[in-house]
């Protein structure tokens, strides 16, 4: 309190008294015990007032002691219960947090982590997932700029996340306290098996599969895949102390369309411990994209062979060249490639137009330009009988599909007639023609959508020169070949835009993120923030339905059916507003990543403790970690002064009592007829 504050308090005594003596005794004619409380009550809310207006600051000085945290950590996932711990794990929790020497040092932050990390005292070890990952990056934000150390009560086996070892901050010492049976079992375990969700009929498809074996003796297993009760790859193979692991690349046949189920196996004649981790399931989406394209021309040109060479290099598609007359060949075909058409291709164009068949058109110098002009509005030719020579020109901001420039300005000049080519409506022009090296600013290959139906024009024949020139450039024609089926498979694969856009898996591992994300858009196709979206699930083997809400993100809808049972399950999704839907399937394989485990990864808690300065101790050494953080120099106390600064005119209580005297005062002198 200041000097000036001190002066003022004085003088708001003497200023209190004055008007108190003033008003009760001055001109008082007599002095009662009634007048001296009265003048008493009078001088208090005067001077308390007058503090008010002065408002001087009080400070207050309090000692603070701040304990060192520490974060206990248990691992609440399904393996300590499947290495049968989890009893352990709770009786090594309850020592820790109960021991006084412990709470007395420390301040104990107690939490568990699964695929998650969260405050908790209580453990069910029913997570699906263990992602220590998670633990050093909350721990980081929980204790920032802080020295503590952490215990954790874990098997060390990780299921997900980044690889906990390096992701602790080395500054802060880890003890992790192993639980599970640390005697090695004879074991063989699939540990990883890799293969691409999709594959093409009668097509082969990779399987890459990783074995891992535990035990001290030599032994023998078999490898097998099945789908149902047909074997469809096996493989014998043999253990050692010296050669605990193997990789195996097999091929597996798509002979059946749609969402094929496979199990992967591992045997061997000697009793496993944990025999679930010999086994693991997955699925394949085998799609059927067989096509048909069309080369339709009524000209013999070396540019049809060079086009069915390379549309057929792709196994799944087929070509077939029939003229213009031969309309009924046409009714399974996915392409229509107009090559010169003329009048002869009016049933063809009006068929095509119908059917809303895309077509790849490629003119030259028998093209019928007017007829042409008369059958699409996407291009106007206005063409002289001249012929030119036209060389390429790539667009590299052309972004309907991925494409490479493979050499196109060295490609030899496709020949056609020479005029003026205008643009009408969305084109995108993947090359541009040049005379000589003077741009014409027109295109050469280009592609227009219209109300879904997709067109592509290459204007000017001869491009099996091109085909022959990317093989002289790169000694293969692949390069070329896939240029021309980028083509056909965007010509192919005419999406047409939908209000209610889905996108989910066709099966899905036991215990992983079940996902549903949806899109809903109005007339306009913008998206629709208003939307009103639901899903409804069904078991097929059981019936149940379960009903979820979407919930709004950014740009989309989605629906986390995480919880549901291995099986498989139809869903509808619908837009309540327009009663919009769309159904489809997908299934759950079972397959739990937590019951894969043996033992604890004793080698990788130790690294850990190794790397931030800790030491990993094993359950029956907890007293021994407790000593270790008892006697630990680094973990001290930290008193502070607290210095507080508080005005008077926040002290409420100070109002109060200033009304309670002037009220009393007023009772007193009205019980007392001085009113």
């Amino acid at each position: 309190m200041t000097t000036n504050t001190i002066l003022l308090l004085l003088l708001s005594l003497v200023i209190a008294g004055g008007l108190s003596y003033f008003q009760y005794f001055f001109k008082a004619k007599s002095k009662s015990n009634v007048i001296v409380l009265l003048a008493f009550l009078r001088f208090l809310a005067i001077f308390g007032l007058l503090v008010l207006l002065i408002n001087p600051i009080i400070s207050k000085n309090s000692l603070e002691i701040t304990k060192t945290p520490l974060a206990i950590v248990v691992d609440n996932s399904s393996s300590i219960t499947a290495l049968k711990s989890d009893k352990k794990a709770v009786e090594l929790y309850q020592k820790l947090i109960s021991n006084p020497a412990l709470k007395e040092k420390f301040e104990i932050q107690s939490y568990q982590f699964d695929n998650d990390f969260k405050n908790s005292d209580k453990f069910d070890f029913k997570g699906n997932q263990t992602n220590l990952d998670q633990v050093a990056k909350n721990l980081k934000s929980i204790n920032k700029n802080l020295i503590f150390p952490t215990v954790i009560i874990t098997d060390g086996n990780q299921t997900t996340g980044n690889d906990y070892v390096y992701r602790f901050d080395p500054v802060n010492k880890v003890y992790p306290l192993v639980v599970g049976d640390t005697t090695t079992f004879f074991d063989l375990k699939i540990n990883q098996l890799n293969v691409n969700k999709y594959a093409f009929h009668k097509n082969k498809f990779p399987v890459e599969v990783f074995l891992q074996y535990a035990g001290d003796k030599t032994a023998n297993a078999e490898f097998t895949i099945t789908q149902g009760n047909t074997v469809v790859a096996k493989e014998k193979l043999s253990f050692s102390p010296s050669k605990k692991t193997a990789s195996l690349n097999l091929l597996l046949p798509a002979d059946k369309v749609g969402l094929q189920i496979y199990k992967a196996s591992i045997q061997s004649s000697a009793k496993e411990k944990n025999s679930y981790n010999n086994i693991k399931n997955f699925a394949v989406e085998i799609i059927d994209q067989k096509s048909t394209i069309a080369i339709v021309s009524t000209i013999n040109h070396p540019d049809i062979a060079a086009l069915k060479r390379s549309i057929e290099v792709n196994a799944q598609r087929k070509v077939i060249l029939v003229k213009p007359n031969q309309i009924n060949e046409l009714q399974d075909v996915s392409v229509l490639v107009l090559y010169q058409p003329t009048t002869a291709f009016k049933a063809i164009f009006d068929n095509g137009k119908l059917k809303g068949t895309n077509s790849f058109i490629i003119t030259g110098n028998n093209t019928d330009f007017n007829f042409l002009n008369q059958q699409q509005n996407n291009l106007v030719f206005k063409m002289s009988g001249q012929r030119e020579d036209f060389l390429s020109e790539f667009h590299s901001d052309f972004n309907l599909f991925a494409i490479d420039n493979i050499g196109f300005e060295d490609f030899p000049p496709l020949q056609n007639a020479f005029g003026n080519i205008s643009i009408n409506g969305n084109i995108s022009v993947l090359l541009s023609s040049k005379i000589r090296n003077v741009s014409t600013n027109t295109p050469l290959l280009a592609f227009a959508e219209n109300q879904g139906k997709r067109t592509a024009f290459l204007l000017g024949e001869n491009s099996w020169k091109w085909r022959l020139q990317s093989h002289i450039d790169n000694q293969s024609f692949e390069k070329y070949d896939v240029f021309i089926d980028k083509i056909i498979q965007y010509l192919a694969s005419s999406n047409s835009k939908k209000s209610l856009v889905v996108t989910h898996e066709s099966f899905y591992n036991s215990g992983e993120e079940i996902i549903i994300n949806a899109q809903y858009f109005n007339k306009n196709y913008e998206f629709d923030e208003k939307a009103r979206l639901t899903i409804s699930v069904v078991n097929i083997a059981t019936k149940q339905t379960k009903n979820y809400d979407l919930l709004k993100g950014s740009n989309s809808f989605s629906a986390n059916l995480e919880g549901l049972p291995a099986g498989k399950y139809n869903f509808t999704v619908k837009e309540l507003n327009s009663n919009t839907s769309y159904a489809s399937h997908f299934e759950i394989l079972d397959f739990d990543i937590e019951k894969q485990f043996v033992n604890p990864d004793v080698a990788k808690l130790q690294q850990l403790a190794q790397q931030t300065g800790g030491k990993a101790f094993f359950e029956n050494q907890a007293d021994q970690l407790i000593n270790t953080l008892l006697e630990n120099s680094e973990y001290k106390s930290i008193e502070k002064n607290i210095s507080s600064k508080t005005p008077i005119i926040d002290w409420v209580w100070l109002l109060i009592l200033i009304a309670i005297l002037l009220t009393t005062e007023w009772f007193v002198r009205k019980y007392n007829g001085l009113l």
